[in-house]
């Protein structure tokens, strides 16, 4: 299944931008800094084309993975079925990060945090639609890469998941392009 936005749709969410431009959750960048990082999001929204693509298996399906995990085990524990996703906010945004950065490195760096921030934003609003649609029944989001959870398992999101039809790949040292891509398991409880 696909999902996607439009993307004046995707929530900005200014304390995550600053938590990914490098500052401490609670700690408020000068003004002149969050003036500039406004400017870059809004600079960038017109290039963000969000969409995922997802699946629901049964827990036993996924046992390969899910059970060669100690945390994702953890994670899992009480959900009969799984929902797999696979996400990005397409390949402008890769664009406009590498034309900033032969122009201006600070707003280059600005932007990635503007791109991270509109993938999670993007993310947490497909899990919430999830958890309403499951009426609170799905744990955490686990995403390969944390935990013990190898990068490994990219590949077999790549095979279970029509992945092309949101143009996102996956090159052999496991990193997705798209380069603001996520992927994630959803426990979900019966």
């Amino acid at each position: 299944m696909i999902f996607s936005m439009e993307s004046n749709q995707v929530p900005f969410v200014k304390k995550e931008l600053w938590y990914y431009a490098g500052f401490p959750r609670g700690v408020e960048p000068p003004e002149n800094i969050q003036k500039m990082m406004e400017e870059c999001a809004q600079e960038m929204r017109p290039f963000i084309k969000p969409q995922l693509v997802y699946d629901i298996f049964n827990r036993s399906e996924l046992s390969f993975i899910i059970d060669a995990s100690k945390d994702l085990t953890v994670n899992m524990k009480d959900c009969t079925k799984v929902l797999i996703f696979a996400s990005t906010i397409g390949p402008l945004v890769d664009s406009l990060i590498r034309r900033t950065q032969g122009v201006d490195a600070a707003k280059a760096g600005i932007m990635q945090a503007c791109g991270a921030m509109f993938v999670e934003s993007f993310v947490v609003f497909f899990n919430h639609k999830i958890d309403e649609e499951f009426k609170g029944r799905t744990k955490p989001r686990f995403s390969p890469g944390y935990g013990d959870v190898p990068l490994t398992v990219q590949k077999d999101f790549f095979r279970l998941l029509p992945c092309s039809k949101i143009g996102l790949t996956l090159m052999e040292n496991l990193i997705m392009a798209p380069e603001k891509s996520v992927t994630a398991f959803i426990g979900i409880k019966e």
